[in-house]
Formats: structure tokens, C-alpha cells, sequence
């Protein structure tokens, strides 16, 4: 299996390449790495905006980074689902597509959460930003419920090297190509 190594901080990794519908990606999975998680953390925490009151991250992966932050930080999180709960009351929502699903998704927000984003500035938390599907779906949808977005910092962008994103690293599409 063909990889792409990456560093953070003193953690080294190799990422396996994938497929992702005719592009291939090297996948970053920070879902059970708690050393890449903690080591992400640290060097994001080090670059956070001064005033953020709120860390918002979507689900999944970044989940346990949103969460190291919040550690490190004092700051509460808020995980934008991708599906709409049964609980929620007055959920909130946008269609995105993302380059490792391919296809519409949604970005549900609980109505419960938007007292802690409402006129409150924060910082989006993910793992890779590539095409900024997601990433502006998000930001429409903080808007649109009176968040003011501060930054989005993550740990990889992706493809095209974009200067709108606070990361720690880029990693290419078609590595190995």
C-alpha cells in the first residue's frame, strides 16, 4: 500500500493513500490517535485567535480534536451532526459535498446549541480542508444563526494550498501520482 508520511510536532505518521472517486487522497484518521490528536492540539492551541469564545466542529474525525482543544484551551466545543437527531428541537441545517463522501450530505445544528453560538465569536475545528465544501456550508450555517467566525484552523489542508484556513501542514491530492 502506497502511503505519504506526515509530522506533528514530534509525532510521525504515514497515511495510507486512497481512493476517494477518482482522486486519491492520503487519509487522515484522528479517530483513536491520541498521540496525533494531543500533538495537533498543542500546535493548534499555540496559534488560537485572542476573544474566541467557542470552538464548533463538524462530525466526526475532528471530534477528538474539538475536544483536546477545548482540554487545553477552557473553551467548549459545539459538534455540528451530519444527521438529524429525534432530540433536537429547532435543528438547523445545510447540504454539503464533501471530497470524501462524493455525494450531498447534511450539517445538522441542535436549535439548543445556538444560544452558545449567537453573537459569540468562534473558531471551526477540522481535520482537512480540501475543496471547502464543508468548511463553507459550515460557515453559512454559523452565520446564519448570529456566529461570528473568528478562523477555521485544521490540522491539514488539502489539494490547493488556501490562505482563508490556519493549518498545520498540506498535504497533496494524487500523492505518489
Amino acid at each position: 500500500m502506497k502511503t505519504h508520511r506526515i509530522e506533528v510536532g514530534h509525532v510521525v505518521r504515514e497515511l495510507p493513500i486512497v481512493d476517494v472517486g477518482g482522486v486519491s487522497i492520503a487519509l487522515l484518521n484522528l479517530l483513536g490517535d491520541t498521540e496525533l490528536v494531543e500533538a495537533a492540539a498543542e500546535r493548534l492551541a499555540e496559534r488560537m485567535p485572542p476573544g474566541v469564545e467557542t470552538l464548533v466542529t463538524p462530525e466526526v474525525k475532528a471530534v477528538p480534536l474539538a475536544h483536546a482543544l477545548s482540554r487545553l484551551t477552557g473553551l467548549p466545543y459545539v459538534v455540528v451532526r451530519k444527521t438529524e437527531k429525534p432530540y433536537m428541537l429547532d435543528a438547523r441545517s445545510r447540504t454539503v459535498i464533501s471530497i470524501t463522501t462524493g455525494k450531498p450530505q447534511d450539517l445538522v445544528l441542535d436549535g439548543g446549541d445556538i444560544p452558545r453560538l449567537r453573537d459569540r465569536s468562534v473558531v471551526i475545528i477540522d481535520d482537512v480542508v480540501s475543496t471547502g465544501g464543508t468548511l463553507h456550508g459550515l460557515i453559512d450555517l454559523l452565520e446564519d444563526v448570529g456566529a461570528k467566525v473568528a478562523a477555521t484552523m485544521v490540522v491539514f489542508t488539502e489539494g490547493e494550498p488556501r490562505d482563508d484556513v490556519v493549518s498545520l501542514g498540506h498535504l497533496p491530492l494524487n500523492p505518489g501520482a
